[in-house]
């Protein structure tokens, strides 16, 4: 049974962030990044409450901006996703997930060492050039059980 229901757009949307956001971080850091992306789709707290479906959270806006950058900088989020991204995609939406990214709901590169938090969340761990944050104990057990 998958961690999501998903359709094969989903799919094809997902693998397209995957890249944008992480291509230099190899398949290991793309797959981290659709840990995030699937744990916000479970996530039933925060800012992620109304976001049910993997375009609900990756054309979601806070703050005025959308949640991932590589939605609003375009770059190659809107290129075609590849049968390699497709493949890691899909192994997010029905099983892999791992330490740092297991139970993250945000990741994002300082360019410099990863704070021990980010907007008061806790740092869970880093991936190369990413810091990976899961929500605070008691704040959303629903991503642990997801």
């Amino acid at each position: 049974m998958p961690r999501v229901n998903y359709r094969s757009s989903d799919v094809d949307l997902m693998a397209r962030m995957m890249r944008a956001e992480a291509e230099g971080e190899g398949k290991q850091g793309m797959l981290y990044v659709g840990n995030v992306i699937v744990n916000r789709v479970i996530a039933d707290c925060l800012d992620f409450k109304e976001v049910r479906t993997i375009p609900k959270v990756i054309f979601q806006v806070q703050g005025g901006n959308y949640s991932f950058e590589a939605v609003q900088k375009g770059n190659v989020f809107y290129q075609r996703a590849r049968t390699s991204e497709k493949r890691l995609a899909k192994q997010n939406l029905e099983y892999w997930r791992e330490h740092p990214g297991k139970y993250a709901l945000w990741y994002f590169n300082p360019y410099a060492p990863c704070p021990p938090t980010w907007y008061g969340q806790p740092h869970s761990g880093q991936f190369k050039n990413h810091c990976y944050y899961e929500p605070k104990a008691g704040t959303c057990d629903s991503v642990y059980r997801g």
